[in-house]
């Protein structure tokens, strides 16, 4: 860890990461087996180490695709104010029990993390396979994306530029995106740009 944390919340969100995966293979077991479905887990470990280096009093945040909300809980357990946006209504419903189990204050919406009007650009790649569609969930948030100081992603290849084309129209120009890939981690990008 980049910072020592306190022994308690470590335990705590060590738990939290084992119940994680727990339910990723339950899921993988019980839906994927059968069905294509674009949830993945997250490398839970490497997206904490970022969100350390990013954590401040009353930072605000907001997962883009939250699934079973790990990362999500995560944020809330590091002292963020955090916020999940997920599509499937049932892992919604499996993040807000996790969230419940592991004394986190983390709210799940269901919906797309697409605001109404989101348009990409001409030349945009239009690829939204894996984010979908559905009404926007920041109403029922009761916030916009530009309200949030870290926002997190984990996109399928080709999906990048659709997030970031998501902060430029929409975010603020001092929040953070955080991508991860499995190939690079974690980057962070601010105004468009990679932040070194």
């Amino acid at each position: 860890m980049s910072e020592t944390l306190d022994a308690a919340l470590q335990l705590r969100l060590e738990a939290l990461c084992d119940e994680g995966w727990d339910l990723w293979s339950a899921f993988d077991a019980e839906v994927r087996q059968d069905n294509w479905h674009p949830f993945v887990a997250a490398d839970y470990h490497v997206v904490q180490e970022a969100l350390i280096k990013l954590r401040a009093p009353g930072r605000r945040f907001l997962e883009l695709g939250s699934a079973t909300g790990v990362i999500t809980i995560m944020a809330d357990l590091l002292g963020y104010e955090a916020c999940g946006i997920e599509l499937d209504a049932d892992l919604v419903r499996i993040a807000r029990d996790l969230a419940a189990r592991s004394g986190s204050a983390a709210r799940f919406v269901a919906g797309s993390f697409l605001p109404s009007g989101f348009v990409l650009r001409k030349g945009e790649d239009p690829r939204l396979g894996t984010i979908g569609e559905a009404a926007s969930a920041y109403p029922a948030l009761g916030r916009t994306l530009d309200d949030f100081d870290v926002v997190f992603g984990f996109p399928w290849d080709g999906e990048e530029s659709t997030m970031l084309e998501l902060m430029r129209m929409w975010g603020s120009p001092e929040s953070r995106l955080l991508l991860h890939s499995v190939a690079r981690g974690v980057e962070v990008y601010r105004g468009g740009k990679l932040v070194p």
